[in-house]
């Protein structure tokens, strides 16, 4: 295969309760989730410059989509300059910092896990 420029092009989290999940993720990030159904798939899609090539993601409710748990695969959103801002919403929105704010070795930057109201483990990154 070919070297591509990303390793990942889209990304789906499933969540059992829409509507708790789009509250949760709109509450962490500050802001109004745009919603699409697909195919019988109500979408929530997560913050992303889609116009400038920033690669995105949603919240996926419907057949085929049940949360892993914290076994599940690994996505780690963008937490901004300073992980601290979402991390300190996430157990007022219902969710639990499972790591705060973690150096990665070598200067690439800090990460983060977190349990979201589905049971799903997500990580956030930060280049800073």
């Amino acid at each position: 295969m070919e070297m591509t420029k990303n390793a990942i092009s889209w990304f789906e989290i499933p969540v059992a309760d829409f509507e708790r999940a789009k509250k949760f993720y709109q509450t962490i990030f500050d802001y109004e989730m745009p919603e699409m159904m697909m195919e019988g798939v109500r979408m929530g899609i997560l913050l992303h410059d889609r116009d400038n090539g920033g690669i995105g993601g949603a919240i996926c409710h419907g057949q085929g989509y049940k949360p892993a748990g914290e076994n599940g695969p690994k996505v780690y959103l963008d937490g901004g300059e300073d992980l601290n801002t979402v991390l300190h919403r996430v157990n007022g929105a219902g969710g639990q910092v499972i790591l705060p704010k973690t150096p990665i070795g070598g200067d690439m930057g800090q990460f983060a896990f977190f349990g979201d109201t589905e049971g799903n483990v997500v990580g956030l990154y930060s280049s800073k």
